[in-house]
């Protein structure tokens, strides 16, 4: 039964162009939890990152797939528990806003450091040696939680059927996969960077909390600011740059 709708769907061009718009869908989402296992395994040792990476990555995948067996549970979280304020909160709801929450908390911490680096006598970078393994893992697994959530409802909303959900997030965990050092290696190089994405993380919490609480922030909106930031940002280190090669030059 599984291989002949599998083969109706390879022969379906509707289902090709479902899956492609899925996976971009799945990949722009990873975005944020990308961001967020590339600062928080920068602050552990350097000979433990990669494996850190790996594996909060890897149980993103695992708890996507597991999510994905019990699209009946997953698609109850959306029905309303409780009114309050006007808005039905679900437990979707609630494991958004909890998650947002997180966030929004960590980023706050980290940008305080920072900024703040002598505060309570601790270095922000010396300090991050500090970070321990597992709770780095805790932290990541967390978070894999409420972006797998909103993940699998989105995915659930685009196609009904579920070998092209498990396809397009296995593909877009591939790239995660791929991308994650490079971009924790980029991050960690330029710290103007790191600021840039803890304010990304600020903004996505905020984002996470409005949804909960019923009010949708379009994610094209999100994206694409901090698309623009970025760009700014990369032309400000090319400005920077430029700079030094031309006082390198004057010497």
């Amino acid at each position: 039964m599984l291989m002949q709708e599998i083969m109706t769907l390879i022969q379906d061009p509707a289902a090709w162009v479902a899956l492609i718009t899925l996976v971009v869908m799945e990949i722009v989402l990873g975005i944020d939890n990308l961001i967020f296992i590339s600062i928080l395994t920068n602050k552990l040792p350097p000979q433990h990152r990669e494996k850190a990476r790996k594996i909060g990555i890897g149980l993103a995948l695992v708890m996507r797939l597991v999510l994905l067996g019990t699209i009946a549970w997953i698609v109850q979280l959306t029905e309303p528990l409780f009114e309050a304020f006007g808005h039905g909160f679900s437990w979707k709801d609630l494991i958004l806003i909890a998650g947002g929450l997180f966030l929004v908390w960590k980023a706050t911490k980290e940008i305080h450091h920072s900024v703040d680096p002598e505060d309570h006598g601790e270095d922000f970078i010396a300090s991050s040696a500090t970070t321990g393994f597992a709770s780095a893992i805790g932290q990541i697994l967390l978070l894999d939680l409420v972006f797998s959530v909103d993940s699998i409802i989105t995915a659930v909303g685009m196609t009904p059927h579920l070998p092209i959900m498990v396809v397009a997030v296995v593909a877009a965990v591939t790239v995660m996969l791929v991308a994650a050092t490079p971009l924790a290696n980029f991050i960690e190089r330029n710290p103007t960077i790191v600021m840039l994405a803890l304010a990304f993380l600020l903004m996505i919490g905020t984002t996470l909390i409005a949804d909960g609480m019923g009010f949708h922030v379009p994610k094209g909106y999100v994206y694409a600011a901090m698309a623009f930031s970025a760009l700014v940002e990369v032309l400000n280190m090319f400005a920077r740059n430029a700079r030094k090669r031309k006082r390198g030059g004057a010497h």
